[in-house]
């Protein structure tokens, strides 16, 4: 046996209210007449009110059709809003009458005064859960969050799902906590980002806060200070049993605060007594931001008292949409053909002012009615206009619609058989009966409902949440001097979808209000903090020398970068202009398609020697040195664009080491050539044939490397000991200032070209010895010629270096290398391409060999 035994203490009915539940097991029951609702009476006058409709099926709802206002101290009541009652009536009418939802079941509900608190609401809660005549699988309700936690907390012992329209805490997103809650209004964690985005949109970064006193109000300020650059300057909370000391008291300090911009998160009748207090004390140019729990309140919206404060409020909504024949079944409401809708009685007695006949009234408004003349049955809705006849912005209605039809569609697919695809995997053929509906199996098929809402929206639920869609809404004065509701964006998730020409502010300008702790620092100074003070408060500091600001509340001055100074303002940084051979000017492009175009032949000379290795010409004097050649030459001509572009540590260092190495490599190939041509020819002599055996490929390939390798270790040391570094040459006066790579060490650079000049050097002496070998084709008369041309092109580069000005001195040496190794390519390779490609005939062993 399972009991639960719920004490609850509630300060508008001061006693303790004990409900037990038994199991069902035990066959114990609770009815409608042992667990009456009460009408909200502050003196706890029970009394049974709700709606009632039989059905095969039918579902629970909880709505609050009455309230307690907080000063009174009458013995009744004040009607609230029932259209969402009837909205869940005309909706259960609607499938009612559908052809293709739940056909052949007739939908029915059993409604309930739920009084807006606990202790009201759980009874009832139970009484149509409990096991009575009529047991229901399902209710809509939990008009508030407190609500819906117990509600949900309560039925999930019995696993019966609960549906909220209103409820919005983030908390009931927990599925370990509330695995049977439902709702179809958003988390309250999406509006609360909508209105700090809101802020920081605006550049509102010094903003103050109107919280509630619970979870709604405090989440609110936990959003709101998460957002970039908001701070607060204020945080006042309300509570509803001292509202008229807390409104007074929150509504001082928003008049002495120096924030423009005030976020409200709380109940509209908050908000309403909130701003009586404001209005008393005339203060009327302050900027609201609304949550949704008072964005669209009719009761302020209309209330002249507070127009003048409430002008202008920027909010976020729970979206609107229209119910189509919603408003038409409204107008049609008649208590004639109602008689046991006790609402409808109170909504007639509240339009026309008198009680309508042969219906019978509570004990509670009895003396009231008394002094009432009778309705004559001619009373129409059809011309009022009111907050129950006006369908225009259908939001928390449209809530309570879909509630409905999602229960419904969840009861469809239950009731459908077989259904293959059920949540809980039963194949069974068996299907369940409207009369024995389990609410744990209802329970699995809403948590995959997926339909199309009659207004053609896809709705499905994502755990207990559906997708966060909200109206943004502006409250704007009409020529009549009433305010009213206009949308001005939409927020879909996280995104905000903003019209911002169509806001009415409530200074009546266009100009967005300014709320902010400090002026915004201008170019030229940066914001510092003051100490003790949030991060939005803060004083301007003029820049130093050699930094700037150019733009408004920079948080730092920028340092100009070495080429660069600060103007007199600081705004701006001067430029030095720096003057280096770059890529984008003539003299860099000219240099840079010469490299390329060479390393290109270089390639081509490559792939011609490569197909046609196989042949004299390519095989005569070692192949493998003329392929390591080519590409030492490709080398060549690459690294001289190292040379062009802006300096940097690395491009100093990488520049001289790729040219000295690159050149070595080449004049090493072409001395191992010379020797090659030279032993050749000796070992022809007679007692000399062990010359060329001492000197064969691998003695080649090493001496290649040895020679290499010599400038390689010359280049490290070099590099690591004191490497050339990109410097500012300041002595030379004017507007440009070149940037080299200055020779720290000239020893160095000295040594690597030395080097070089000694290997060209002894390449040239051998190649001139070996000029008049009596071969037909003497690979040394081409490297004397080529040799000659390289020596000339780096004795001329010497002193043209020396007296070439800013730039031109590295494009003097970019000339160099191109010139050098463009003389190597042509007159070593060009040649043999001539006879390769031309004249195939020549390329033969004995034509090579001819004397």
């Amino acid at each position: 046996m399972s009991i639960w035994l719920i004490t609850l203490w509630s300060r508008s009915a001061p006693s303790l209210l004990l409900v037990g539940l038994l199991g069902r097991q035990l066959g114990l029951r609770v009815g409608l007449q042992d667990v009456q609702t009460v009408a909200c009476s502050r003196w706890g006058a029970p009394r049974s009110q709700g709606l009632f409709q039989d059905g095969d099926v039918v579902i629970g709802g909880l709505f609050i059709m009455h309230y307690q206002p907080p000063a009174t101290e009458h013995d009744f009541t004040q009607l609230y809003n029932v259209t969402y009652v009837y909205a869940m009536v005309f909706a259960v009418e609607e499938i009612n009458h559908s052809t293709m939802l739940l056909p052949g079941v007739k939908l029915g509900y059993h409604i309930f005064d739920s009084c807006g608190q606990v202790p009201w609401a759980l009874p009832a809660a139970l009484s149509l859960v409990g096991g009575g005549s009529t047991t229901v699988p399902l209710i809509i309700g939990g008009a508030s969050s407190v609500t819906a936690q117990i509600l949900s907390s309560t039925l999930g012992q019995l696993s019966v799902p609960l549906i909220s329209y209103l409820a919005s805490c983030p908390c009931l997103s927990d599925r370990l906590r509330y695995p049977n809650f439902f709702r179809t209004i958003p988390s309250d964690i999406y509006q609360a980002r909508a209105v700090a985005h809101l802020a920081i949109n605006f550049n509102w970064t010094w903003i103050g806060a109107v919280v509630a006193n619970n979870d709604y109000g405090l989440m609110a300020i936990k959003e709101e200070t998460q957002g970039a650059g908001v701070c607060l300057a204020f945080v006042e909370t309300l509570r509803r049993e001292n509202i008229m000391s807390d409104a007074r008291r929150a509504a001082l300090t928003i008049q002495a605060s120096t924030a423009r911009v005030i976020l409200i998160f709380t109940w509209y009748t908050d908000v309403r007594e909130l701003f009586l207090q404001l209005t008393k004390i005339n203060v009327t140019d302050r900027q609201f931001l609304a949550s949704e729990a008072w964005s669209t309140s009719g009761d302020l919206l209309q209330n002249p008292s507070t127009s003048k404060v409430a002008n202008g409020v920027l909010g976020v909504a729970i979206r609107s949409s229209s119910i189509p024949g919603f408003e038409n079944y409204l107008k049609n409401l008649h208590p004639i053909h109602h008689p046991g809708d006790e609402f409808l009685r109170e909504i007639w007695e509240a339009e026309f002012g008198h009680p309508s006949n042969n219906i019978t009234s509570s004990p509670a408004m009895s003396v009231l009615k008394a002094s009432l003349s009778p309705c004559n049955g001619t009373e129409s809705l059809e011309r009022v206009q009111n907050l129950f006849t006006d369908t225009s912005q259908l939001r928390v209605t449209y809530n309570v619609y879909l509630a409905v039809y999602a229960a419904a569609h969840a009861l469809h697919n239950l009731l459908s058989c077989p259904d293959s695809n059920s949540p809980s995997g039963n194949n069974s053929s068996t299907c369940s009966s409207p009369n024995n509906i389990k609410p744990t199996e209802l329970l699995q098929y809403l948590n995959n409902v997926n339909f199309t809402t009659p207004q053609g929206e896809m709705f499905y639920f994502q755990g207990a949440d559906i997708p966060a869609k909200y109206d943004l809404v502006n409250w704007q004065s009409t020529p009549e001097g009433a305010l009213k509701l206009v949308l001005i964006g939409r927020v879909d998730g996280f995104d905000l979808h903003l019209n911002e020409s169509a806001i009415q502010w409530s200074t009546g300008s266009s100009q967005v209000p300014i709320s902010v702790c400090s002026e915004s620092c201008p170019p030229g100074t940066r914001m510092a903090s003051r100490k003790g003070e949030p991060v939005c408060c803060f004083d301007c500091i003029p820049c130093a020398e050699g930094e700037i600001s150019n733009k408004t509340d920079s948080p730092h001055c920028e340092r100009c970068p070495l080429e660069f100074w600060s103007n007199a303002k600081r705004t701006a940084c001067i430029p030095r202009q720096l003057d280096f051979l770059s890529f984008n000017e003539t003299l860099g492009i000219t240099l840079t398609t010469f490299a390329v175009s060479g390393a290109t032949v270089t390639t081509a000379v490559f792939v011609v020697f490569l197909y046609y290795r196989q042949t004299p010409m390519v095989r005569a004097n070692n192949s493998e040195l003329s392929f390591l050649l080519l590409l030492s030459l490709k080398l060549c001509f690459l690294c001289s664009l190292v040379f062009i572009g802006r300096p940097s540590v690395w491009a100093c260092r990488f520049q001289q080491a790729a040219f000295g190495i690159s050149f070595v490599l080449c004049v090493s190939c072409l001395q191992v050539k010379t020797i090659v041509v030279l032993a050749a020819f000796r070992s022809a002599r007679p007692g000399a044939e062990a010359l060329i055996r001492w000197f064969g490929p691998g003695q080649q390939r090493g001496s290649v490397c040895f020679l290499t390798c010599i400038q390689v270790i010359i280049c490290a040391i070099w590099l690591s000991l004191s490497p050339p570094v990109p410097r500012r040459d300041l002595g030379f006066q004017g507007l440009k200032v070149t940037l080299e790579c200055a020779m720290t060490s000239v020893v160095g650079f000295s040594l690597v070209l030395g080097y070089i000049g000694l290997l060209a050097c002894t390449c040239l002496i051998l190649a001139f010895l070996a000029r008049k070998l009596p071969d037909n084709f003497n690979e040394a008369k081409l490297i004397t010629f080529s040799m000659l041309i390289f020596c000339a092109v780096w004795v001329a580069f010497v002193p043209a270096y020396v007296s070439s000005p800013g730039k031109y001195t590295v494009a003097v040496e970019i000339f160099a290398i191109l010139a050098s190794s463009y003389g190597l390519l042509f007159c070593i390779f060009a040649p043999k391409c001539f006879i390769i490609l031309l004249r195939p005939e020549k390329n033969t062993k004995k034509h090579l060999m001819a004397r």
